[in-house]
């Protein structure tokens, strides 16, 4: 887990750093568009990537006017655009590796021109 993922604040101060209600939160948790971790007391905790989705679903609602069905699946496409975006740079990894020992002499290097064409048209998705 990396430092962004770590259980930091507690429901009182995301909904303070949000200006929200607290019960928005739980609101947002029952309807699966936010999985805080709990404590062992079953306090919800969130972490810094918590915060963000929250912030990008008001954004969504507050400023673009989105339904919560609407958020919903616009959450869920950008949680696989990432997940794909992640396979894609483990595919890329794995062929700029295995090129390596794929070389035939004086013939044109395929992992050369497969990762120029893919690697400049790549970059991070960021959808908010």
């Amino acid at each position: 887990m990396n430092d962004r993922g770590k259980p930091l604040y507690m429901i009182g101060v995301v909904a303070e750093m949000l200006s929200v209600h607290p019960q928005t939160l739980r609101f947002y948790e029952k309807k699966g568009l936010v999985r805080p971790s709990r404590t062992v007391g079953r306090t919800r905790m969130y972490s810094a990537e918590d915060v963000e989705e929250i912030a990008r679903l008001l954004r969504l609602t507050r400023d673009l006017g989105v339904n919560l069905a609407g958020i919903e699946i616009v959450l869920k496409l950008r949680r696989r655009m990432l997940e794909m975006q992640k396979q894609i740079e483990d595919l890329l990894a794995y062929v700029r590796d295995d090129g390596d020992g794929a070389r035939v002499e004086g013939a044109r290097e395929p992992r050369e021109a497969l990762v120029r064409a893919a690697s400049s048209q790549l970059g991070p998705v960021d959808l908010f």
